[in-house]
């Protein structure tokens, strides 16, 4: 009976913290449109969240690009087919590599910041404080999060898949000696609009989650501080977690025939 009191309680818990961030989300997103609105801060955490991640998702993207057009070309000169080199650089970078790792570092830099400074706010009293004054902490301090998150991700991403795509330009070029117009040529010709698309859609969809377990676990973080790290380490994990799996199911939905 012990096996089944630990599995029915670790049911239990589990479907209560999923119920609890559904409920949280969805104030939270009620929030986003209804006023008032604090454009301010809003701004203040797109360039957080955007202008100041680039430096890493683009080191991230010119890195990747460039290994990825020397594994392919070792691999594809097996069977010599080296030309198929671009194309395989520049869908990888837009449908998956760009979105998926860019979202990543953003979890580990932006998602663990929004979990200890809210959670150093909830252990502190200070959202107490906020609503002591009457401002609400979902709008104060959620709402401009996700906003900024599902604005600035897409930015990002197309930001990677421009750098991307020249590291691996540079190194096909300048260290393979592939010919440079007809490597352009490969990557414009078999480049489609849904390629950029569904990498942009997959950014949106993980700024709004990596927002979301940031505050999420920062605004439920108790302890001290303790309790404060431990809810920047749930929230880069969970969010990376929740970037994997629903990657898989929007490629699903784009590309599943």
């Amino acid at each position: 009976m012990g096996f089944v009191t630990a599995t029915g309680r670790a049911c239990i818990n589990f479907l209560t913290a999923t119920g609890r961030l559904v409920i949280f989300a969805g104030v939270a997103v009620s929030h986003i449109v209804r006023p008032p609105f604090y454009s301010r801060l809003v701004v203040r955490q797109i360039i957080e969240i955007g202008f100041y991640s680039l430096p890493v998702v683009g080191l991230t993207a010119i890195f990747t690009g460039m290994v990825l057009a020397l594994q392919s070309y070792t691999g594809f000169a097996r069977f010599n087919a080296e030309s198929a080199v671009a194309t395989v650089v520049v869908l990888s970078i837009t449908r998956e590599l760009a979105p998926v790792l860019a979202g990543l570092m953003i979890a580990g830099r932006i998602g663990a910041a929004m979990a200890a400074e809210i959670g150093t706010m909830r252990v502190t009293e200070q959202i107490d404080a906020l609503s002591t004054l009457s401002t609400n902490p979902y709008k104060y301090l959620v709402a401009p999060r996700l906003v900024a998150g599902v604005v600035m991700l897409p930015c990002c991403v197309l930001v990677a898949d421009i750098i991307g795509v020249f590291g691996g330009y540079l190194v096909s070029v300048y260290k393979l000696g592939f010919n440079a117009n007809m490597y352009i040529k490969n990557t414009v010709q078999f480049l489609e609009f849904i390629d950029v698309f569904s990498g942009l859609v997959k950014a949106a969809v993980f700024g709004f989650l990596i927002s979301l377990m940031g505050c999420y676990h920062g605004y439920y973080s108790k302890g001290g501080a303790q309790g404060v790290g431990s809810a920047t380490t749930n929230a880069v994990v969970s969010a990376s977690v929740l970037i994997l799996g629903c990657n898989y199911l929007i490629t699903e939905a784009f590309f599943s025939r």
